[in-house]
């Protein structure tokens, strides 16, 4: 009897976590699945992933065949304690859905001791003789979304490619429509789940889900960061200095803000509650940029040079020199 060496069979170091070892097998199932690779060699490839996943997922088969494998010389005609299926007694894998035709000689010779006791020396089906099922990888995609829609909520239609087995059996990448509900209070990085959307099971098992990473378009007005929005409001120099009343828009209409006499410019107001309306919603900060009229007027030309006679101001006064 052939020595079969499960963690090659899996690509994965002897040293594999539980979870290394699941992704491997996940990845070689789904490729070589007889549902979906027509290839000669495939189904007899499966099978073996399929075998060397029962043991490697199994942490008292694990541990049963790593003893083994650092004890007997890997090769050729290799055989087992004579004692071996007397002194231990291996549980069934709860989620095992391989029938016994799908294991080889090897692993019978190692692990189908209980198999053989409950069948009266006949070999028993695993997990009632059930086809091979795995449920859909679940599927990432990034949508990009105005960020208008965070204050009333939207629905959205969202085209992708996702695959799907066709009646051939073959995994083909077809364009596909869903309809996206964005929900109010939306934050970017925000992500969606649609139950059902991912890739398609294997033997009739359930699609995975898809997730949706949610990203805001450029607004012209506002920026977002987390809940909190930012707007730059341009104010004239006699606002800033004497102080005003303003309107400001907001994304849910515009409110009346107080501009502080003597504001400089960057100077930054705060609308409490403004922002995005999570469910402790954000605020507005309102980030002040002083607009100086053009003198392309005489009257313009006229007021400047006043200022410049009767106003002791120096802007550079702070460099020194």
């Amino acid at each position: 009897m052939d020595y079969k060496d499960y963690y090659k069979t899996l690509g994965v170091d002897r040293k594999a976590t539980a979870d290394e070892i699941k992704q491997a097998f996940r990845k070689l199932a789904r490729k070589y699945h007889p549902d979906i690779n027509k290839e000669p060699g495939a189904e007899a490839t499966f099978k073996d992933v399929n075998e060397a996943n029962e043991v490697l997922s199994d942490p008292e088969k694990r541990k049963a065949y790593d003893e083994l494998g650092s004890s007997f010389a890997q090769g050729q005609n290799f055989r087992p304690p004579p004692d071996w299926d007397h002194t231990r007694d291996f549980h069934q894998s709860a989620g095992r859905r391989a029938a016994p035709e799908d294991f080889s000689d090897f692993f019978e010779e190692l692990f189908g001791q209980q198999r053989r006791q409950q069948a009266g020396g006949r070999a028993q089906p695993g997990a009632g003789g059930q086809s091979f099922r795995m449920r859909g990888e679940d599927a990432q995609a990034r949508i990009i979304v105005p960020l208008r829609d965070s204050f009333t909520g939207a629905e959205r239609q969202l085209s992708l490619r996702v695959p799907e087995v066709d009646g051939a059996g073959q995994v083909i990448q077809r364009d596909k429509t869903l309809n996206v509900k964005i929900p109010r209070g939306l934050v970017a990085g925000q992500v969606i789940r649609l139950k059902g959307q991912g890739g398609p099971g294997l033997g009739g098992a359930a699609a995975g889900d898809l997730y949706l990473e949610v990203e805001f378009a450029p607004d012209p007005l506002f920026r977002a960061e987390g809940k909190e929005l930012y707007l730059d409001l341009p104010v004239a120099p006699w606002e800033a200095a004497l102080g005003a009343q303003v309107r400001v828009p907001t994304p849910s209409g515009p409110i009346m803000l107080k501009v502080p006499p003597n504001s400089a410019p960057g100077r930054e107001l705060r609308a409490k509650g403004r922002g995005i309306p999570a469910k402790e919603p954000g605020d507005l900060h309102v980030v002040l940029k002083i607009v100086l009229p053009a003198a392309d007027t005489a009257r313009a030309r006229e007021l400047y040079e006043q200022m410049a006679r009767d106003l002791a101001f120096d802007p550079r006064a702070g460099l020194g020199g």
